[in-house]
């Protein structure tokens, strides 16, 4: 059994160009990736400016994106986070929504997830108005698809400790209240989870009353801490016998797109191979794929400085030796190692917050 994949860029940090896009979803085609998912935290007109609409050329640029993945063969779709609008869903907010709605459609859309991920709740019936207000966009836009992340995606307790206890029976609430061909965002037992398995998935689908569709935060690296590690090896923890028990499977992609593609193409020959895969070979191969013999060997030799040291602990003439060494390659990928070294990919707690 197979599983529909796709990425989900919706990390926090700096943005990706349209190119950069480009490039990633012709680089996955091959492997199976079918739908691309514009969400990126630092889009001020999708979060926290949401009533607003994108500038002209932007939205250009996001028209354009969308022509690009159909052209491709790639489902093409926009994730909304109405910034918290479920504290007070009155009429005002409906006919933001409404506008903001029409635009999307305007854009060509083929899928729309509302967001509703790292938001501080404050009303009571949480779920119900959550399902409430994706009915009404079910309702008001041309999307074929339509998904919804909850406020409480996983069963990390980090989501208690941040935004408040989650309401109790609120996953049930939600699933039941929900139009059944709405699909619901889960990333597993923690926000970044080490292991998906389908013992989880299983008790989640009974819950929701639906299969869960994964967000996976592997190999996002946006964070203080994350942002200092380059997230490069093999996917692990993730059985191919998972298909069964999911709707689809998106990973949200690194900071850096090139380097992401490896570890993109790794969780593929996951689900290809079964209990044949084996995690290092994944990663030899998706990187010899991407950066080529010589690229790749160098990058194998330093996957424990790059992903488990970081930057944090990574010495002044460690880090010297390593700008030497990339420096002499000239590769997307390359230069992205040399940006991270330079620290042009560091996220800010402030950045995070204000994302």
């Amino acid at each position: 059994m197979t599983v529909e994949l796709g990425i989900i860029e919706g990390f926090y940090g700096p943005l990706w160009t349209w190119s950069e896009r480009r490039q990633l979803v012709n680089a996955l085609l091959a492997h199976g990736y079918g739908f691309y998912l514009y969400a990126p935290k630092a889009d001020p007109y999708l979060r926290r400016r949401w009533q607003e609409p994108h500038p002209p050329e932007q939205a250009e640029a996001l028209a354009d994106f969308a022509r690009f993945c159909r052209r491709e063969g790639v489902r093409f779709g926009v994730g909304l986070s109405p910034f918290e609008i479920f504290n007070n869903f009155d009429e005002t907010a409906r006919e933001a929504l409404a506008k903001k709605l029409t635009m999307l459609d305007r854009l060509g859309i083929q899928e729309l997830a509302i967001l509703f991920d790292d938001m501080h709740p404050d009303t009571p019936d949480l779920a119900r108005t959550q399902a409430q207000i994706v009915d009404w966009v079910k309702a008001n836009t041309s999307a074929g698809k339509l998904s919804v992340c909850p406020t409480y995606y996983s069963d990390d307790p980090v989501l208690d400790r941040v935004f408040g206890q989650r309401p109790a029976d609120y996953l049930e609430t939600l699933g039941a209240e929900l139009d059944r061909e709405v699909r619901v965002f889960w990333t597993g037992e923690e926000v970044c989870s080490r292991e998906v398995s389908p013992g989880h998935l299983k008790r989640v689908s009974k819950l929701l009353g639906r299969k869960p569709l994964l967000w996976d935060n592997y190999p996002v690296n946006d964070g203080d801490r994350m942002s200092r590690h380059l997230h490069l090896r093999g996917f692990t923890g993730r059985p191919a016998g998972n298909a069964a028990y999911l709707a689809g499977h998106a990973i949200n992609p690194a900071l850096q797109p090139v380097l992401t593609t490896i570890p993109a193409i790794t969780l593929a020959e996951c689900y290809r191979q079964g209990p044949d895969y084996q995690y290092g070979q994944a990663f030899l191969h998706a990187a010899r794929e991407v950066l080529g013999l010589e690229l790749a060997g160098q990058l194998h030799k330093d996957l424990l400085t790059l992903q488990d040291t970081g930057l944090a602990r990574i010495s002044d003439e460690k880090k010297q030796a390593l700008i030497h060494t990339y420096d002499a390659f000239d590769h997307p990928a390359a230069h992205e190692i040399l940006r991270w070294l330079a620290g042009d990919y560091q996220v800010t707690d402030e950045m995070v917050a204000t994302q």
